[in-house]
């Protein structure tokens, strides 16, 4: 765009400013690897310049050319996926200069796609919420079987896990102390499904990936690692699994809509305080926090810190009231939906879309 006006008469400022006004951009994850840079003699080579000088190019996108710093470089305004991402990304980019600024706009699931009509119609008619949910969880626990051989109880608490296997998400927290976790999983009281597939070059994942699969070797019955990840794994674990567990490193997690999947299923959130799940959670009401929100660099201290608030929240909360006081869980799976299934849904998104970005001021 910058390269037709320049044909067209303007100067390189000029085309760039013109073509600032005609772009919005979004930025997402806070990891450095989703934030490509590239040295600008490959990108010479390759004839990625598209007629700019290399010197233009560096205005950009700085050298190491930064494809996040030229996406902001190159918008009249951007946006972060979350409130709490937002700020992260304000903080991230602050010394950029002549950088648009970032607003957050949530991001949002299409309903139809990801929320069971049954549950939908059991929440709307204030019907049997609890049987509809076992009905799911039932089909669920059959998917297992025909995908890993094993065969789960239904009345035992379910947990789902599926995402990317990278390290800031820590799927194997849940593992960091076993002698507190190992009784649990023998007995059957806690049951864990887990997917998700590693980048090829991530050696970190790839040993999250291979840790899981040494749990379901240790505790046959009670953990599962279903392979291939992908849709419709993840359609069936948001709608069928009892709770949903999210334990990334805080602020690291830009949004994370696979919660808001499972919170319209009435699949109550367990989550460290990051990414969306900030804007709904209602501790003890419509799902739980798992600690205070505490950041620090410091990995290992993060780590300590969040294990142990992971199984509080889990042991000492979650499991009594699934086991011990089933009214007030299924008034939890009412309260999940009715405030996720609007506020999260892609209406909302798309208006703010059309009224923070598309709309010229």
């Amino acid at each position: 765009m910058i390269r037709e006006k320049m044909w067209a008469g303007r100067t390189f400022e000029e085309a760039w400013q013109a073509t600032r006004n005609e772009v919005v951009f979004t930025t997402h994850t806070p990891i450095r690897e989703g934030n490509e840079t590239h040295p600008l003699d490959r990108l010479e080579y390759m004839s990625a310049f598209n007629g700019l000088t290399r010197e233009q190019m560096e205005r950009i996108g700085g050298n190491p050319f930064n494809m996040t710093v030229a996406g902001l470089r190159l918008s009249r305004i951007s946006n972060g996926v979350a409130k709490l991402h937002g700020i992260t990304a304000n903080k991230m980019w602050q010394d950029v200069s002549d950088r648009s600024g970032i607003v957050s706009i949530t991001n949002a699931i299409h309903t139809p796609t990801w929320v069971d009509s049954r549950i939908t119609e059991a929440y709307e008619t204030n019907g049997d919420l609890w049987g509809a949910h076992m009905e799911i969880k039932r089909e669920l626990i059959r998917f297992i079987e025909e995908r890993s051989g094993i065969k789960l109880n239904a009345d035992h608490l379910l947990i789902g896990f599926s995402r990317r296997a990278a390290s800031y998400k820590r799927s194997d927290l849940i593992f960091s102390n076993p002698e507190l976790i190992a009784p649990y999983l023998e007995s059957g009281k806690i049951q864990i499904v887990f997917s998700g597939k590693a980048h090829p070059l991530d050696d970190s994942g790839k040993r999250i990936v291979s840790n899981l699969v040494a749990m379901m070797r240790k505790y046959p019955g009670s953990v599962v690692f279903l392979e291939n990840y992908d849709m419709t794994i993840g359609a069936w674990l948001t709608r069928g699994s009892d709770i949903w567990l999210n334990n990334p490193r805080r602020p690291l997690e830009a949004c994370g809509t696979s919660g808001m999947k499972a919170a319209m299923n009435g699949v109550l959130n367990c989550s460290i305080l990051d990414g969306w799940w900030p804007e709904a959670c209602l501790d003890g009401e419509n799902g739980w926090q798992i600690g205070d929100g505490f950041e620090t660099g410091d990995t290992a201290a993060l780590d300590r810190h969040d294990s142990a608030a992971l199984y509080d929240t889990l042991l000492q909360r979650v499991l009594p009231m699934y086991y011990e006081n089933r009214s007030k869980w299924v008034q939890m799976m009412r309260k999940s939906i009715e405030t996720t299934r609007e506020q999260f849904a892609t209406k909302r998104m798309i208006e703010e879309y059309y009224n923070k970005m598309y709309i010229k001021a």
